[in-house]
């Protein structure tokens, strides 16, 4: 899948092994080219920020002749225009406010949806190995809170870091205008509280990055029993989960207070600083006034100025911070999008496949500190025929299912489909010769047609739908509901039995109509019932199908052309039901485990 070109940019250069600041500049150059594709509305919200910070200046300056001509000179003509530009001045800064406020949060939602969409589709292609090493909390938790933490800093911050600067522009432009010599003091004060927020933007980082590490465990522990509340009500796992929730969640707000703490005493900080500004200038101020050299509507404009400087700098202050939970969660979110996709190295179009598939010398490792799962295993099945693949539970059956259609690539050896690797097939091309149902059936909150016809199946027809539901024998339940196939189902068919969700996989499987089944414990939640008549729609759908059949009940298997027996990632006996009964070792002795024979 094409991925935007807001995620083409130096993967390497976002990891920690470079200095943090330049690790902050690469990360915000990644998000601004979130930014640049909306440049005319922000170049309208800049507009906007300018003539505010213009609007606030002139505000303070009208104070002097305020003062000196309405107050002290009671001038008749002041009294009369100094009113009405006062309320050009707040119309002015109303449209302008209107204008920053609405682009900005426009911008915002637009880089929150880009992000969001460019993570899903990441997660589409990922490899199922990175799933494998991931939970799911941290993963939703990156695209709800860390989304929103980055939209946050992009919009924040820029309104801020914008309107502010400018702000502060306008002010020093007005003291400068009033009193030269009292702007020195002011002036003097900077150097200090850039230091400050320089030193307060590394703590404001390392805590920001574990706050959005706790949110994630916070959103696991929830995920884990809003799907498992059975098991949590079953074994009365209240207490226990109780206190998993209050291990994560005290974890989270002992960061979110630090965080707390370290902002607060910026701010904190910042005040005194300014307070003890504040003091000198009225003292020098004072010392004007008395030599003549600065007029009580001077004052009052150049006093009014330097109170308008406060908020800004005290915003700016608090602001690192939430630039620093951005830059932190834009690190966590290009993390992933930096991932390798699922390597796609083929280049032929399978087209329709006969289905004579052969395992050769294949081997497997999900990891290198558990070892090998599948070890030189060779195997063979023709097109149209079945292969049962059975063992004891972690022999590697499921695995040896799991490579065909490619959610894994071997470590050693080789799978062939008509004599050609699956490597040189198109995963599109591949998979689409390829049905599977699981025993972890997956179905999504839709109707019973929809999931039914998931994916590319939902250009077939009505008709064909509802005959492969009645092959399936969804329709015997399906019939019973208020809306039939229509029904909705619930999140991952939770208002379903688990035969149910079964037949419904299976009836896929069956609208899919390919020439590779892969039945991986398919009937293992049905009742015996509903495993027969189950059992005899499969064996319509698998003839002149090659299929292959993972099964622990080996009731399912005995007609399958070749049985293959797996133990401990091998191949230790092959042939067909009866012959492995006869030959009495693996096979008979599965057998008879499950059979209670002697």
């Amino acid at each position: 899948m094409t991925q935007s070109t807001s995620n083409e940019a130096e993967p390497a250069e976002t990891g920690s092994d470079i200095p943090v600041e330049a690790r902050v500049r690469v990360v915000y150059g990644r998000l601004w080219r979130y930014v640049i594709p909306h440049k005319l509305i922000g170049f309208v919200a800049v507009l906007g920020m300018a003539a505010t910070a213009v609007i606030e200046g002139s505000m303070v300056w009208l104070l002097e002749p305020l003062m000196d001509q309405g107050l002290v000179e009671k001038s008749l003509q002041a009294a009369r225009w100094i009113p009405l530009a006062f309320v050009a001045i707040f119309i002015a800064r109303g449209v302008a406010g209107f204008a920053t406020e609405y682009s900005l949060g426009w911008i915002g939602r637009s880089v929150i949806s880009s992000l969001r969409r460019d993570l899903f589709r990441k997660f589409l292609t990922l490899p199922t190995r990175f799933f494998d090493q991931q939970t799911v909390g941290p993963l939703l938790s990156r695209m709800t809170y860390n989304v929103e933490m980055v939209a946050e800093s992009v919009t924040s911050v820029v309104t801020i870091a914008i309107r502010d600067v400018l702000t502060l522009v306008a002010a020093i432009a007005v003291m400068l205008y009033q009193s030269p010599t009292l702007t020195v003091f002011v002036a003097l004060l900077f150097p200090i509280v850039a230091a400050m927020v320089r030193v307060l933007g590394i703590a404001f980082r390392r805590y920001s990055s574990r706050i959005q590490d706790s949110v994630g465990e916070v959103t696991q522990v929830t995920e884990e029993i809003v799907r498992g509340n059975w098991v949590v009500k079953a074994f009365s796992g209240y207490d226990y989960e109780k206190r998993r929730l209050d291990e994560v969640d005290e974890r989270n707000r002992r960061q979110n207070l630090k965080l707390i703490r370290v902002r607060s005493l910026g701010v904190a900080v910042t005040q005194v600083i300014f307070g003890i500004g504040v003091a000198a200038v009225i003292y020098a101020a004072s010392r004007e006034s008395h030599q003549g050299d600065l007029s009580p509507g001077q004052f009052i404009s150049f006093f009014s100025a330097m109170m308008l400087m406060l908020q800004p700098v005290r915003r700016i202050t608090n602001i690192n911070a939430t630039l620093q939970r951005g830059v932190a969660g834009a690190e966590s979110l290009f993390k992933v999008m930096d991932e390798d996709d699922e390597q796609d190295t083929g280049s032929v179009e399978a087209g329709r496949l006969r289905g004579d598939v052969e395992f050769r010398d294949v081997v497997f490792a999900y990891n290198e500190t558990n070892g090998d799962v599948l070890k030189n295993v060779s195997v063979r099945v023709k097109a149209g025929e079945t292969l049962a693949v059975v063992g004891h539970s972690g022999s590697g059956k499921s695995t040896l299912a799991s490579l065909l259609p490619r959610f894994y690539d071997v470590d050693g050896g080789e799978i062939l489909i008509d004599g050609v690797s699956i490597k040189e097939y198109t995963l599109a091309s591949l998979r689409e010769n390829i049905s599977l149902v699981s025993q972890d059936v997956v179905l999504f909150n839709d109707t019973i047609a929809n999931n039914l016809a998931y994916g590319q199946l939902n250009e077939r027809s009505r008709e064909e739908i509802e005959q492969a539901a009645e092959a399936a024998h969804v329709l015997d339940f399906a019939k019973s509901l208020p809306d039939g196939l229509e029904t909705m189902i619930g999140d991952r068919g939770v208002l379903l039995s688990g035969g149910q969700r079964q037949r419904i996989a299976i009836g896929r499987a069956l609208l899919k109509d390919a020439p590779v089944l892969i039945l991986d414990e398919a009937t293992s939640s049905l009742d015996s019932q509903s495993e027969r008549r189950i059992q005899e729609a499969l064996n319509v759908l698998m003839k002149n199908r090659t299929t292959l059949v993972i099964a622990h009940r080996l009731s399912t298997v005995e007609r399958a052309d070749q049985i293959v027996v797996i133990d401990a990632g091998r191949v230790v006996e092959s042939g067909t039901h009866d012959e492995l009964l006869q030959a009495d070792q693996h096979y008979a002795t599965l057998y008879r485990m499950q059979f209670n024979e002697d």
